[in-house]
Parts: structure tokens; C-alpha cells; sequence
């Protein structure tokens, strides 16, 4: 198993307004895991986008395939797949689509997931991992690109832990992109994703609600 990071300061315009009226920044006294997603059952899940904007559509993200490569835990099915089908008889253009649920996030949070790839050359499958600030699934929301896996480089043949670290606070929402030409593509899967979020210290909170209260006199003043 290999393990890479990258990182990402993106969609620091979605800290709150208020927080800047704070003299000192928030310190993280310790993670809240708000995801941790082994896909035992990919049709059943709660809250997760799977749309495939392939050009023709064709199969969406499906179970894993066992009989390709096993998950990178639990039961050897279950993972998350998707492959040149994405586009209908595997001809045209895949743009397929894997979105989290919508996560609370309340400052430097953390992603984490496994991907793999069929051993299979001369493909040269593609896979973006991008976050998106709300609750959409407009694929123009999600403008934050933390990774691009395969493509111009070599996309891993075994499962590889990759990590990206962000900065956000309110809601938002992780996607996984499958792309390129159908006849450049083999198969991937993905696997225990998760997300951890900081839980700032109690001094932040108070620090905050002082923030909000100066804010609040403020515009009471400005409408006398």
C-alpha cells in the first residue's frame, strides 16, 4: 500500500465574515470525523450524488467488481467503481460523478480516500477530486481542484491512501470526477473515504460570539 498527500488552502472565502473580528486565530483541540464511507453498499447510501454528465451517458459509479481487484477493506466488493462505460457502448466522452453528502466543516479539515486502478496498459485512466462550498451539485460549484490522479502521470495499480488538507468553515461537499476519452480508459475504484474536521478550542467559540455581538451593536448604531 503507498500513501500520498497533497494540499490545498482553497475556499478560505468561505470562513465566516466574523471570525476575522477575532485577535487570535482558532487553535484545533482535537478531529470530529463528519464521513467515513467504505461503500458495503454503494445503491444504498444516504446522501451521496452519484450523475454522469458522459457525452453519451452510459453507466454511472457502480458496486466494485471483485473478480477485477478486492476493496481496500471489508468485504472484496465493496468499493466504489467506475469505468470507460461511463459513456454508453464505452465510446464518447466520460465525465462521471461521485459527490459526498453535504458536510459540516468547521475550519482546517481534512480528506482522505484509496483509490486503484486495473492493471491494464496502455489506458490511462483519470480521476479529479474536487470541493465545492454549499450544498449543489452544479458541477461549476465545485471550483476547487485538490488533486488530479492519472491522466499525464501514472495512475496507481494498487491501493493508494491519498490526503488533502483544506480550510473552510459552513457546508460543502467533496466530488470525485471520472473522465477523458472512453477509449483511453480501463477501471477504478475508490475506498474508505473520510473526512475529519477540527473542533476549534472554547476560547475560539467565545471569540467568535464577541465577534457576532460587536457586528450586531455596530448595526444597531448605524440605524439610529
Amino acid at each position: 500500500m503507498k500513501r500520498l498527500t497533497f494540499r490545498s488552502s482553497a475556499a478560505a472565502a468561505a470562513i465566516v465574515a466574523a471570525a476575522a473580528t477575532a485577535s487570535a486565530p482558532a487553535q484545533a483541540q482535537a478531529g470530529v470525523t463528519v464521513l467515513d464511507e467504505g461503500f458495503a453498499n454503494l445503491a444504498g447510501l444516504t446522501g451521496w450524488d452519484s450523475i454522469n454528465r458522459s457525452i453519451p451517458p452510459g453507466t454511472g459509479w457502480f458496486q466494485g467488481n471483485a473478480g477485477i481487484f478486492a476493496a481496500q477493506a471489508g468485504p472484496e466488493n465493496s468499493y466504489a467503481g467506475a469505468n470507460f462505460l461511463g459513456a454508453a457502448n464505452g465510446a464518447g466522452a466520460v465525465d462521471n460523478w461521485l459527490i459526498t453528502p453535504t458536510l459540516t466543516l468547521t475550519g482546517l479539515s481534512t480528506l482522505s480516500f484509496f483509490t486503484n486502478r486495473e492493471a491494464a496498459a496502455p489506458f490511462a485512466d483519470l480521476l479529479e477530486v474536487r470541493f465545492g462550498a454549499g450544498s449543489g451539485t452544479d458541477a461549476a460549484s465545485f471550483d476547487t481542484v485538490l488533486a488530479t490522479i492519472g491522466g499525464a502521470s501514472a495512475f496507481p495499480t494498487d491501493w493508494t491512501q491519498w490526503n488533502a488538507d483544506l480550510a473552510v468553515e459552513g457546508p460543502g461537499r467533496f466530488a470525485f470526477r471520472y473522465l477523458g476519452d472512453a477509449a483511453t480508459l480501463s477501471y477504478i475504484g475508490l475506498d474508505t473515504v473520510r473526512v475529519v474536521t477540527a473542533v476549534p478550542e472554547p476560547a475560539f467559540w467565545l471569540m467568535l460570539a464577541g465577534g457576532l455581538g460587536m457586528v450586531g451593536l455596530a448595526r444597531r448604531r448605524l440605524g439610529q
